[in-house]
């Protein structure tokens, strides 16, 4: 039988989830930083995904050149995130989760979302933030339209 950790540092927080939001406004990786920080982390994952100038066409399997990008969201995507947030903490020992996501229109190399998961040991941090990232991806309803440079377009699902 494994030991259970006494330190209330190696357990996960009260109130893990520090930031949630869906916003317009350009991320900042600072901002998501200092929202994670917690003295009993010992690990912090951060995953950050940006604009590509390119994708893989879902229709034709192509990969095209990517000329504009929009993201919209329904109404209960921040509720959803909030959902997803407070899920991972409760299958992990979060001390601290921040996650983030623009809509509206963005540039090449802007950032699309951020998210970040502080834990008591390196791994659970790089478990917890995967985790975090697929399902925000997965089931947020946060829709991306991409241009091409062919001049097709195409929407593509959650996340």
């Amino acid at each position: 039988m494994a030991d259970t950790p006494q330190h209330p540092g190696e357990q996960a927080a009260a109130d893990p989830v520090r930031l949630v939001a869906v916003r317009e406004q350009p991320l900042s990786l600072d901002e998501v930083f200092a929202a994670v920080g917690d003295p009993a982390a010992g690990g912090t994952a951060l995953f950050v995904g940006t604009v590509r100038d390119h994708d893989r066409q879902a229709a034709s399997e192509r990969v095209q050149d990517v000329t504009a990008l929009g993201y919209s969201s329904h109404p209960t995507a921040e509720a959803e995130m909030r959902r997803i947030a407070e899920k991972v903490a409760a299958d992990y020992p979060v001390r601290a989760l921040a996650a983030v996501h623009r809509v509206g229109e963005l540039a090449v190399g802007d950032l699309a979302v951020v998210v970040a998961v502080s834990c008591p040991h390196r791994a659970e941090a790089f478990d917890a933030c995967r985790r975090l990232v697929d399902t925000l991806k997965r089931d947020v309803p946060i829709w991306k339209h991409q241009k091409f440079t062919d001049g097709t377009e195409e929407w593509v699902g959650a996340g």
